[in-house]
């Protein structure tokens, strides 16, 4: 009968407490019965019984206050023994009419309480076959029938109420339990789709921040080159109008001098323009030696590269890869220059390609002082930086474009070894296999 016990939902500890507080109410019930009436057959064995009853009690309300019940795997076991134990209770104190008989009824709804409505029936047909016995043993008395056949109808009356208010109960509290598991689910799923959303708005703000900031950019480069492109010009003609005038050797040499100068500061200023006009995003083949190279064309204006030596090994016979040519410049560069403010003065970094599968792989590598483990997990996540002056937007968006283009981005570190970035394209056609490596100097 043990497998009818409900569900550990609450309601053990709920249906015991109201238990415990009946079993405590019949042993103080009993006290009083016992000190306040006289004629009893046996009033030192009732006081005795009523200890007993006590100490049951008392191990239930332990069981009870460590969420278990005392002997709950054999409830019909403790019902033989209160049945046995009330009817020597009524025995010893004043036989059929001992108002102790009453307490079949208390034991009878505890059981129905807390074990349901089959372990109930049987306790109250084996407390009602007590009550027979207990009259038989007494060679039924004057009066004896109508009082088994009077307990036998309010046992049963008693059993079939506690037993429909314990059914419904126990279905409310099951049915409350599962709209509670319910809306605990449906409160757990709101909560990640607004985690979901807050973070995909989050990755669209740090977007557009980045985007304003280029837009700002490609403003402020175009208005420089206009400043300075017409002072440029001026000077360029005035260069030519020297040299048309049979300058002696020395005067020739500086302006030759001072017009590869020119010429050098035009075309930065051209590269400049390229680089902060508005990205493109037609999708066209791309070779990724030539976006490395013009990377490498922009990321040399940058002073701290100075001190670095940055070693070109991408060979110009890879694969195309398909992918929108300014996005993956602008990729390549943001690597780069992470690379470069990883490293310290001298520091190495190598720029490499093969063909991995069906795609091309590129690897940025530096022996700089790597990423901490800890913060592995938030490396491509918006506005984190280890940079003083970092926006924590460069990676974020590296690898929304590398995802964008159909490939992968991602990384290898370990603190004061260095930190290598795998950018993994697909290949429209593998036709080549890599050639020899060339350095490029700084």
């Amino acid at each position: 009968m043990a497998a009818e016990r409900p569900e550990k939902l609450g309601w053990e500890l709920a249906t015991g407490s109201i238990v415990v507080q009946l079993r405590w109410f019949g042993v103080a019930m009993g006290y009083v019965l016992v000190q306040t009436r006289t004629g009893l057959h046996n009033p030192s064995a009732v006081r005795a019984f009523l200890a007993l009853g006590a100490g049951f009690a008392a191990l239930d309300t332990v069981f009870h206050r460590m969420g278990e019940v005392f002997l709950g795997r054999w409830p019909l076991f403790v019902s033989l023994m209160e049945s046995v134990f009330i009817t020597l209770l009524c025995y010893q104190d004043t036989q059929l009419a001992s108002p102790f008989r009453w307490y079949f009824l208390l034991s009878a709804i505890c059981v129905s309480i807390r074990f349901g409505s089959i372990t109930a029936w049987i306790t109250s047909a084996m407390h009602a076959l007590s009550f027979v016995i207990l009259a038989w043993s007494l060679e039924w008395p004057v009066g004896s029938a109508s009082e088994v056949q009077q307990m036998a109808v309010i046992l049963a009356w008693a059993t079939w109420a506690s037993s429909s208010l314990s059914g419904i109960l126990r279905s409310t509290g099951l049915s409350l339990s599962r709209a509670n598991a319910d809306l605990q689910k449906s409160r757990d799923e709101l909560e990640q789709r607004v985690a979901e959303r807050s973070d995909a708005l989050r990755e669209a703000q740090a977007r557009v921040i980045h985007q304003e900031k280029m837009a700002a950019f490609g403003l402020l480069a175009a208005g420089i080159a206009h400043e300075v492109g017409n002072p440029l010009a001026a000077l360029s003609s005035l260069l030519q109008m020297l040299r048309r005038r049979n300058p002696d050797q020395y005067t020739a040499d500086k302006l030759d001098l001072a017009d590869r100068q020119l010429t050098r500061i035009q075309r930065t200023i051209r590269e400049l323009v390229d680089f902060s006009r508005p990205a493109s995003t037609t999708i066209a083949k791309i070779r990724l030696h030539d976006a490395v190279e013009e990377a490498l064309g922009i990321a040399k204006y940058y002073l701290r590269t100075k001190d670095r030596a940055i070693h070109n090994e991408v060979d110009g016979d890879l694969p195309m890869v398909r992918g929108a040519r300014d996005h993956i410049v602008q990729v390549v560069l943001n690597l780069l220059l992470n690379a470069v403010d990883a490293t310290g003065k001298g520091g190495e970094i190598r720029l490499g390609a093969s063909i991995e599968g069906d795609g091309v792989v590129l690897r940025i590598q530096d022996d700089g002082r790597g990423i901490e483990a800890s913060d592995h997990h938030r490396v491509f996540t918006p506005y984190f930086t280890t940079k003083p002056q970092g926006t924590g937007l460069g990676l974020f968006v590296s690898r929304r474009i590398v995802e964008e283009q159909g490939g992968e981005l991602t990384f290898v570190s370990a603190p004061g070894v260095g930190t290598t970035f795998t950018v993994r394209l697909p290949a429209l056609v593998i036709t080549a296999e890599p050639a020899a490596a060339s350095e490029v100097g700084r």
